[in-house]
């Protein structure tokens, strides 16, 4: 046996079954849920650091899309409405594109 603890996506536990194995698994409250997804993407993106090529970088991204996406519906909003902040904050401040890095800024006397 082999015990995990942690938030997984829809489908394994039936992935586990077809499997021909059994497992345990419990429906989070949305408090419960929340936190878990929080930690999710924080282990999503540790693996994405640690990605030692473009396959499992992308891999990775891919999971930490989809606890964004989780994370925002656990706020109330849509993927629709994540997408509409993004690209206004993208149309008011740019994106990273330029890969720009500030070093500093003086004040004007």
């Amino acid at each position: 046996m082999i015990i995990y603890n942690k938030l997984v996506r829809d489908r394994i536990p039936e992935i586990i079954q077809e499997s021909g194995e059994e497992c345990l698994v419990e429906v989070l409250t949305e408090h419960d849920y929340l936190k878990e997804l929080q930690k999710k993407g924080e282990e999503e993106l540790k693996e994405y650091l640690a990605a030692s090529n473009s396959k499992e970088a992308i891999e990775e991204l891919a999971d930490l899309i989809e606890v964004i996406y989780g994370l925002a519906q656990c706020h109330g909003f849509s993927i629709k409405e994540l997408e509409t902040v993004r690209q206004s904050k993208k149309d008011k401040k740019g994106a990273f594109d330029k890969r720009l890095f500030l070093v500093e800024v003086h004040k004007k006397d």
